[in-house]
């Protein structure tokens, strides 16, 4: 049986008969994958913890929601994973720094300064400064690894869209940081 059409008998079960077994199951067919995609976006194991069961707590009360004809279970989860992760950094935004207080890296280093923690904090600062969507786009492709089609998937947005807001965003971080590959 195909995951996506075993996802979907479970799902009906817990819709249907409020299954805590199916519901079960589920959670643990998707809670390790969505741990990792919420610690590579917080980088913190507490607060990922605390939001990763707050993602399934979520999921599973609007699951009477979920129409199976419009995304996968998994797609319609990481929505609500990246829905979850934006409002979390929204509540634990750092303070902005100016863009006097941010070091500039020298230029003849830069590939290898990119991999430094402080420069990457600095970009990180920089890039919450922009609107959420973009957020979500940069720290999926960067921290995240994923590939525009499954971001465009995850958000909801057209994959043109995803691809246009990152570059423009990419564009911007070398104009600010200088030039490095992304």
């Amino acid at each position: 049986m195909r995951k996506v059409d075993d996802d979907n008998r479970l799902i009906l079960k817990i819709q249907k008969r409020r299954s805590r077994h199916a519901a079960d199951l589920l959670v643990r067919r998707y809670y390790q994958e969505i741990y990792v995609y919420v610690f590579r976006q917080l980088g913190n194991k507490d607060d990922s913890m605390d939001l990763t069961q707050d993602i399934f707590i979520s999921a599973l009360q609007t699951i009477d929601y979920y129409d199976h004809h419009k995304s996968t279970f998994r797609t319609w989860l990481y929505r609500i994973a990246t829905n979850k992760v934006i409002d979390f950094r929204r509540k634990n935004r750092p303070a902005l720094l100016t863009l006097d207080e941010i070091e500039i890296p020298d230029l003849d280093d830069y590939t290898l300064r990119f991999q430094n923690s402080d420069l990457l904090r600095s970009v990180e600062e920089y890039v919450s400064g922009f609107d959420d969507s973009l957020q979500t786009i940069f720290r999926l492709h960067i921290f995240d690894d994923r590939s525009f089609k499954e971001i465009a998937e995850m958000t909801g947005m057209p994959e043109p869209t995803v691809k246009t807001k990152y570059y423009r965003l990419q564009k911007k971080i070398r104009k600010e940081f200088g030039s490095y590959e992304t």
